[in-house]
This record gives structure tokens, C-alpha cells and sequence, in this order.
């Protein structure tokens, strides 16, 4: 999500709010918002750990974040030692 192709970007957004949506709001009646935030909360630790996605290979959102991020931390050291 890089600001440019807006109208791209908004594809996974959406795609996350079906999710939320179909698999955790519409099958629940919360009682009190406190409720709510709680299972919210309790769906998007599921969601980014545990949830294997079609669109990543079968892996979850953490696994790959994590994975990059030494890739990431890398880049930085590299750009950082160009710079000075």
C-alpha cells in the first residue's frame, strides 16, 4: 500500500473487512462493546497467527512479516553505511 494505485490498495482492505465481517461479526451478537473489542482483538490475533491465507502461499501474516524482517533490518543497515 504505497499511496499510488489507491484503487489497488483498497482491494486488501476490503478483503480483510470481508473476513472480519463473515467470519467473526456476523456470526456473533455482542452484548456490550467491551465484548466486542475483546473478540475483535481475540479475531485478528487468530487472523495474523494462525489463519493460513490462499494469497501467501498458505502461510499466515506473521510468518511472513517475520521472516522479512531480516531482510528489512538488512536494507536499513545497507542504506544507513550509503549515507554516511
Amino acid at each position: 500500500m504505497d499511496g499510488r494505485g489507491r484503487v489497488f490498495d483498497n482491494i486488501f482492505i476490503e478483503r480483510l473487512w470481508r473476513s472480519v465481517k463473515y467470519e467473526e461479526v456476523y456470526l456473533k451478537e455482542y452484548k456490550t462493546v467491551r465484548e466486542a473489542e475483546g473478540s475483535l482483538r481475540k479475531y485478528f490475533e487468530f487472523y495474523n497467527n494462525e489463519r493460513l491465507h490462499q494469497s501467501l502461499e498458505y502461510r499466515t501474516p506473521a510468518t511472513l512479516y517475520f521472516s522479512n524482517a531480516k531482510v528489512r533490518e538488512g536494507d536499513m543497515k545497507r542504506n544507513i553505511k550509503m549515507t554516511r
